[in-house]
């Protein structure tokens, strides 16, 4: 027997395994799981650069989380060799992703046309702010009743009106047929697949409902907003990933759906609340989309299979969550790393009366307000860095807490208890200040890896793979850590009142002026709503001008 062959037979046998391609705002990741245990065996993590070039603009580079993806790739198959575990028996990889972050690529070169423009970026709000004074009652939430969004500089659409009136090379790129259009999720697709040799263009249902172009009712991009163009998903093989060539991909979900499926959230009014550069609640409601009346988003959850249906989601989207100790770190210099943060807020226990509102990226649920900014109030001369920093965690809780009541007051039944994930949950101080505010326990899985658990499990699940059973009966048990609430719950109220004044204080502070486009003229001038939707959207990403995330081979997810 050679050395090949000897090497080969001591190669650990698993049973079926399944990876998961992480690409999230902060960092990017790559994951393999057993499939009949759910347990991870290995992974790889790079972060990933993010750019402010003016206030309120936050960018990162395709090409960056393009390379980091390879990068993910590559160190994870060596660990799981060194493991001895068998790398061929990875049988299907699944893909999640930052939502709303938008891209515009040439066809032809392959090449990004712009930086990804992220979800949490500020420049289009002069944009938005023209658009719904376009709209009958100067009303925000005039799409929402399709789209289950209100107007906001959130989504994608209004990304992709900035990266048309302002950058030349989209423009030419347009005019020349050569521009194509994607989330996170399609642009690493598309490359993987062979990029401009035949990389398949798509995307899934849940991303699809964030672009503020889908109808999540039909689950077809809507006729009004982007003519006849259709959305089928989809089961493709990745080709430039080494020793991955050859395996499908066979599943993809935004960020928050994946972290869902992950938590097994099937079930409707089941809920999961993830901490990671923002903070995102969501809750199942089953087959039917309840619009919110508590400012909060319908949204497509998942849909797990051609044949199966959509199940939809409420969802609270807080901007700023870790985000905030990035802000301590990087802007203040105040702490040198998260772990720092916690060790400091607990040397005090308290935020002695101080808040702060990290409303860096305008308040999102429930308000919908881009003209907030941050502030931090209640400050005396007694107050230090410690003190900041504790309120700077509260400050995720107390956004919870608002996202948690407009949840309670749609569903109209409470909910008795939180799951949660995301990387802040390593921070057990910020969960047990999440369970006293919230005065619910809140519970923690083990592994804490569940978005990426939740792009697996589709993977793995799909026709054709049919690796992963999805029925409750076979789903692998998850251990926990419950936090229960130690402060009586007036103490918890009269914090929260505190913290609701100070959002109140930090309301209407920025307002944009209305922006000319190159000729000097008002882009909105002579554009009635419809015409801007319809014809300037069109113009974007219209099949006569701009391919869009179609077609190609049939495998919803």
């Amino acid at each position: 027997m050679n050395g090949t062959m000897a090497a080969s037979s001591h190669r650990i046998m698993l049973g079926p395994l399944v990876a998961a391609i992480d690409q999230g705002t902060s960092s990017t990741r790559f994951l393999v799981f057993n499939s009949k245990t759910a347990e991870l065996l290995s992974h790889h993590q790079v972060e990933i650069k993010q750019s402010f070039p003016k206030e309120g603009w936050v960018e990162e580079d395709p090409k960056e989380i393009l390379q980091s993806v390879y990068e993910c790739m590559e160190r994870t198959c060596e660990k799981l060799t060194q493991l001895n575990i068998d790398i061929s028996n990875i049988k299907a990889i699944g893909v999640t992703n930052q939502r709303e972050t938008t891209l515009v690529w040439d066809k032809e070169t392959g090449e990004p046309l712009y930086n990804a423009i992220v979800w949490l970026d500020l420049r289009t709000q002069s944009t938005v702010e023209r658009l719904i004074n376009k709209t009958p009652g100067r009303n925000k939430n005039h799409l929402k009743h399709k789209t289950g969004l209100p107007i906001s500089t959130y989504f994608s659409a209004v990304k992709l009106r900035w990266l048309m009136d302002n950058v030349d090379e989209v423009h030419q790129a347009v005019v020349s047929h050569r521009a194509m259009f994607g989330t996170v999720d399609s642009w690493l697709i598309w490359c993987l697949t062979g990029g401009k040799s035949g990389g398949v263009h798509c995307t899934d249902v849940t991303n699809a409902s964030r672009t503020m172009l889908f109808n999540i009712h039909t689950m077809d991009w809507d006729p009004e907003l982007c003519k006849c163009l259709y959305l089928l998903s989809f089961f493709f093989s990745c080709q430039k990933s080494g020793a991955l060539s050859g395996i499908p991909i066979s599943g993809c979900l935004g960020d928050q759906s994946a972290a869902l499926v992950g938590q097994m959230c099937f079930q409707d009014g089941q809920a999961k609340n993830t901490y990671g550069t923002g903070c995102f609640l969501l809750r199942n409601t089953g087959v039917k989309p309840v619009m919110s009346e508590h400012g909060l988003l319908t949204t497509v959850a998942y849909k797990l299979g051609r044949d199966k249906p959509a199940c939809y989601a409420l969802e609270g989207s807080v901007a700023i969550a870790g985000a905030v100790v990035r802000w301590l770190q990087d802007n203040l210099g105040i702490i040198g790393s998260s772990e720092e943060l916690e060790k400091l807020a607990a040397s005090v226990g308290t935020s002695y009366g101080c808040y702060f509102v990290p409303a860096f990226s305008g308040l999102y649920a429930p308000y919908w307000e881009p003209s907030a900014r941050g502030i931090i109030c209640g400050l005396t001369q007694f107050t230090n860095k410690s003190h900041l920093a504790f309120a700077a965690l509260e400050a995720v809780c107390f956004q919870t807490r608002e996202i948690l009541d407009a949840m309670n007051q749609d569903s109209g039944i409470p909910l008795t208890q939180l799951q949660v994930d995301g990387g802040m949950t390593s921070n057990k101080l910020l969960m047990q200040l999440q369970a006293d505010i919230l005065c619910i326990p809140v519970v923690k899985p083990s592994m804490p890896e569940t978005t990426a658990l939740g792009a697996a499990m589709a993977a793995g699940a799909a026709e054709g793979v049919s690796v992963w059973s999805l029925n409750p009966e076979d789903l692998s048990e998850v251990t926990s850590e419950k936090f229960e609430p130690q402060i009586n719950p007036e103490e918890s109220e009269f914090r929260y009142a505190r913290w609701k004044k100070a959002v109140e204080k930090s309301m209407n502070w920025e307002t944009m002026e209305p922006v000319c486009n190159g000729n000097g003229g008002n882009i909105f001038s002579s554009v009635p709503l419809g015409f801007y939707i319809i014809g300037s959207m069109l113009m974007l990403i219209g099949a006569k001008y701009l391919t869009v995330p179609g077609n190609e081979n049939y495998f919803e997810q």
